[in-house]
């Protein structure tokens, strides 16, 4: 029997292993997946050694940058990125090849689409960690350009203290890439200036537990077109799915 699974830390609240196992018995495929959780990367090695069986992997929080050293191959936009939320393993005389994939560009872009008008020029991205430079290459694909912006300032990155409800209005475009927000932290929310929303917005959160975020609620409030994470991690899961099997 093949075997998928999911490494981060923690996994607590795990979409993948839930999602592919309601495939696996709807589509009546004959496999398994199975949560990894280590709390160190270094563990990584055992988990490819004892699983033979494995031959696909997808990577959470905090991994997504530190499994690259023991990937042996990544495709273009993983490389580009530096982030890897999907790992594929073939056999090649014997020993296991891994190979590394970026499908949280896939699954951010076509989920976006839907949502654009013409005046969504520029985006201003929240946080800075694996997914978002994922949604950043995305952006990049679809010509529109972005800002980011975090705790901590600098030269490529503006910290929260730095942003004005003018400034704001500047991107009609707002991507909430960090985990503010996720179950059971529901009160937190990126402390960027409320005010500067208004009905021109689109506010895109990546967190998808709870399905409306705090920065969804008011972003909502204040007559933002809203959109959470499910969709994205539904394409790409099914995008990692195509890569483990073609």
């Amino acid at each position: 029997m093949k075997k998928y699974g999911l490494i981060g830390y923690p996994l607590t609240h795990s979409f993948s292993k839930r999602y592919f196992t309601e495939k696996f018995e709807t589509e009546k495929i004959d496999s398994a997946y199975e949560n990894f959780e280590i709390d160190n990367i270094s563990k990584f090695t055992e988990i490819i050694i004892n699983n033979p069986e494995l031959v696909g992997l997808n990577v959470t929080i905090p991994y997504k940058e530190q499994v690259i050293p023991f990937l042996d191959e990544l495709n273009e936009s993983a490389r580009e990125i530096g982030a890897v939320n999907t790992v594929k393993i073939s056999l090649q005389q014997e020993k296991p090849v891994l190979s590394g994939y970026n499908t949280d560009v896939y699954g951010f872009r076509e989920s976006l689409k839907p949502l654009l008008q013409s005046h969504v020029q520029q985006a201003l991205v929240l946080g800075s960690g694996g997914a978002s430079l994922a949604v950043c290459y995305a952006l990049t694909e679809l010509g529109i350009r972005y800002q980011l912006a975090g705790r901590e300032p600098n030269e490529k990155k503006l910290s929260y203290d730095q942003l004005t409800a003018e400034m704001l209005k500047e991107y009609p475009l707002i991507i909430n890439t960090s985990p503010l927000g996720t179950y059971p932290d529901v009160d937190r929310i990126p402390p960027i200036p409320l005010g500067g929303i208004g009905p021109g917005h689109i506010c895109y959160d990546l967190v998808y537990n709870p399905p409306l975020t705090r920065f969804l609620a008011e972003a909502a409030s204040r007559g933002a077109v809203t959109k959470n994470g499910y969709e994205m991690l539904v394409l790409q899961a099914e995008k990692a799915w195509e890569i483990w099997n073609q």
